[in-house]
């Protein structure tokens, strides 16, 4: 290329990006889109499909505790991920309504013992993850002058880290359950 050439087609890249430059902010100095007024209630954003969301987070939080009673705990794990998921969205989605929404009595005394559950199931997990974690050490420190004792230790401890992975899972249960009880309106 020459040098004038190049010069030229330095001026025109010169040239449009000031063009953009000043350009661009008008550009974006669109009309915004009209706001409500402030004491305008929003529209509802909860509709026939979050009831379809609300029943499949109920199906799948069910089979989720029937596989953790059978002991296929990933699979439950990953039921109660999905559920939790549904639960999150309805949350998002559907949370002016169901705060507009009173429990019943009965409603507030079974969300009370729900919390209360999960609170002990955690509780048993952290204590169950802390005892592995002594015996996974004891198991660390007599590995060299006894194999056979160090395997025993581990696999204990193997076993309190799946117990406690079992009371966690069951705390999400509990704790799905309020949200269950809380969404139910979209199931009528």
């Amino acid at each position: 290329m020459t040098i004038p050439r190049l010069l030229r087609v330095l001026m025109l890249l010169i040239a449009i990006s000031a063009f953009l430059s000043l350009a661009g902010p008008v550009w974006s100095q669109t009309k915004a889109p009209p706001q409500p007024p402030a004491s305008a209630k929003p529209p509802s954003k909860c509709g026939p499909d979050h009831a379809i969301l609300y029943k499949r987070a109920v199906n799948l939080l069910d089979k989720a505790e029937k596989k953790l009673a059978a002991k296929y705990t990933a699979e439950a794990k990953a039921l109660l991920k999905e559920s939790n998921s549904l639960f999150t969205i309805l949350l998002k989605e559907c949370g002016p309504e169901q705060k507009e929404r009173n429990l019943t009595p009965q409603e507030e005394q079974q969300e009370a013992v729900n919390k209360k559950l999960a609170a002990d199931e955690l509780a048993q997990a952290a204590r169950l993850e802390k005892s592995a974690g002594a015996t996974m050490k004891k198991s660390d420190q007599v590995e060299a002058a006894n194999r056979d004792l160090s395997v025993k230790y581990a696999r204990q401890a193997k076993a309190e880290y799946e117990l406690a992975q079992v009371h966690s899972l069951k705390a999400i249960i509990y704790s799905l359950r309020n949200q269950q009880m809380i969404f139910r309106f979209l199931a009528r």
